[in-house]
């Protein structure tokens, strides 16, 4: 049983990695930041914030000599060989307490909401960079002398391809060494191959420049949902930042197409260069960023402590993980590609998300063909006709809000349906897969000459709502299901959507053109009928499909036993009986995985 659950572990978490010189692992309710004892220690250690050996809670400011006076390596090995025999020194774990003021979830709102500020920018800057070379195609085809079509399509299908491999990158070192660093080193080089774009000395490397560019922008929209779940633990609040960092990926590259269309008739590179000057704009922020994720916190309170007292068995959980090269290689990085393989909730969420990107990315690709050869419009004017998806994207944010005042209304009389964690973010999934079937259908139809502009224009507008309906619903319901390894399931969404926008709008133009924009459009219509009931089929089984999740399971399971354990501390029960009953919890969760 023990080699299960030691598997388990090893397999499955990188949070849980605390299973070596033999020690064992107790989890907190708090970003499941652990505390750790020795496996052949038979006392609990409670950990305020500090544990020692002897029960005493020890503040980590008030009593840094008594930690040093009471934990050194003779009075361990006294308390071992006076049970067991020699021994090494116990080391004392840090954990957050309750009301914490550095638990991020314990911050001010004016702290939380700076932060997620700063979060939201790093993602306006990404995704309104993926699509600025859109609104430039034809400037940049006359100053590189490319004309063919495929090729044009590359500065942007090639930012797509860095996303798709960046979130595998970011997203799980965002969770073995936080998020502050990762998103600035991220953003970092953002900004440089953004200046590299603008200064690209021919196509061939303003190409590659641009898939550069993907790889660092990447990291907001991998990051961004681990940063709302490390600072609002409450799934409401948490539900409304998500709801706001959604709005935002939707604006970005909504923005793109006009910034660019208008910009770059004074020359080509402007499109980039403005993409660089909002970068430059936005670094200030991130010198005042604070480091959001738990364990890494903890790890630097560890650190001063240590340098403090001079103990060095003083340590954080975070700082028992493996990181060499191939732990990293083999568990961290494999974390996505794993959660889309297993995880029929990270897979069928990935592929709905991912068609829907695609369609974003093809009018990209179609929208020229129907507002530039029909209607006769301009590159700048054509990029506007992205602004409805905007405003559809607004009205979607009024619809969150609405559902979400209604549940918590239900909640609030404890009715049973309200209890159901699929009710609290799928139906507004079940009303998106309409919005864009009729979307699809109402534009392929109405562009026409003898239809005035406004008319297929406005089209969009249902696009807008079923896309941001559909994201807000499925990564939030991401997000509440794997929690700490959110970061994860963002980056196994990121990278299969942007693997379907980097490929699909290469058919675009010569599926239109063989097909006419009436029937084209409507193919896309027929396939989102089809993906209409993948949240639906979440509605009823996906408890079933949580259920059967090791991911979910076993963040259950620690949930639970440190609730347990919590429980009995404040009814001021027996540290043996506190360790008997923990090992007997971890004992029925092996039998059960």
């Amino acid at each position: 049983m023990a080699d299960d659950q030691q598997e388990l572990e090893k397999t499955y978490s990188r949070e849980s990695r605390l299973q070596r010189d033999g020690l064992e692992q107790k989890a907190t309710p708090v970003a499941l930041v652990r505390s750790v004892t020795q496996e052949r220690s038979r006392r609990e250690l409670r950990v305020p914030t500090i544990f020692d050996f002897n029960g005493e809670p020890t503040s980590d400011v008030e009593k840094c000599d008594e930690i040093k006076e009471s934990s050194t390596t003779e009075s361990c090995s006294e308390h071992a060989n006076e049970n067991y025999g020699p021994s090494e020194p116990e080391r004392k774990t840090l954990r957050f307490e309750e009301g914490d003021p550095d638990n991020p979830n314990n911050w001010s709102k004016s702290k939380k909401l700076y932060s997620l500020f700063v979060a939201i920018m790093s993602v306006m800057n990404s995704t309104m960079g993926s699509s600025l070379a859109a609104g430039g195609t034809q400037p940049i085809s006359r100053h590189f002398g490319v004309t063919n079509e495929a090729q044009l399509i590359l500065p942007t299908s090639m930012y797509l391809v860095g996303y798709v491999g960046g979130p595998m990158i970011w997203g799980p070192l965002s969770e073995s060494f936080g998020r502050k660093w990762v998103m600035i080193g991220s953003f970092a080089y953002f900004t440089v191959f953004t200046i590299a774009s603008a200064v690209a000395p021919n196509f061939a490397a303003l190409v590659i420049f641009r898939m550069m560019v993907g790889i660092g922008g990447s990291c907001a929209i991998s990051v961004v949902g681990g940063v709302c779940a490390d600072i609002y633990h409450d799934p409401v609040s948490r539900g409304r930042s998500m709801a706001i960092f959604m709005a935002a990926t939707t604006f970005g590259p909504i923005l793109g197409p006009p910034i660019s269309g208008f910009i770059s008739v004074i020359s080509w590179s402007w499109a980039f260069w403005i993409g660089a000057i909002f970068a430059g704009a936005s670094w200030p922020l991130f010198f005042f960023f604070p480091e959001t994720y738990g364990p890494v916190i903890l790890k630097r309170r560890a650190q001063r402590l240590r340098k403090e007292t001079g103990d060095e068995t003083i340590i954080a959980p975070i700082e028992l993980e493996k990181t060499d090269f191939r732990h990293i290689v083999t568990t961290v990085l494999t974390r996505p590609l794993r959660m889309i393989v297993f995880e029929p909730l990270v897979l069928f969420t990935c592929l709905y998300l991912s068609y829907a990107y695609a369609i974003f990315y093809i009018y990209i690709q179609s929208f020229p063909l129907i507002f530039i050869d029909i209607y006769h419009f301009n590159a700048g004017e054509e990029g506007l006709t992205f602004l409805p998806i905007g405003l559809g994207a607004v009205i979607s944010a009024a619809l969150y809000l609405a559902w979400d005042f209604i549940l918590r209304r239900a909640q609030a009389a404890n009715k049973p349906w309200s209890r159901n964690e699929e009710m609290r973010r799928l139906p507004l999934a079940c009303i998106a897969g309409p919005f864009f079937v009729i979307s699809s259908f109402w534009l392929g139809w109405t562009a026409r000459p003898d239809v005035h502009w406004i008319v297929p224009c406005l089209a969009s507008m249902l696009f807008g709502m079923g896309y941001l309906c559909l994201f807000m619903a499925l990564l939030n319901y991401l997000v509440d299901a794997y929690e700490i390894f959110a970061a994860s399931a963002m980056a196994a969404a990121s990278l299969s959507r942007s693997s379907f926008g980097a490929v699909l709008p290469f058919a675009a133009k010569p599926m239109y053109r063989a097909m006419g924009v009436a029937w084209a459009t409507s193919l896309l219509g027929f396939f989102s009928v089809a993906l209409c009931i993948v949240p639906f089929v979440f509605l009823k089984w996906g408890g079933k499909m949580r259920e059967k999740s090791k991911f979910c399971q076993y963040l259950a399971q620690k949930k639970r036993e440190e609730a347990e354990r919590v429980e009995r501390e404040r009814e001021g029960g027996s540290r043996e009986e506190i360790v008997s009953k923990g090992k007997e919890g971890a004992l029925n969760a092996e039998q059960r995985v």
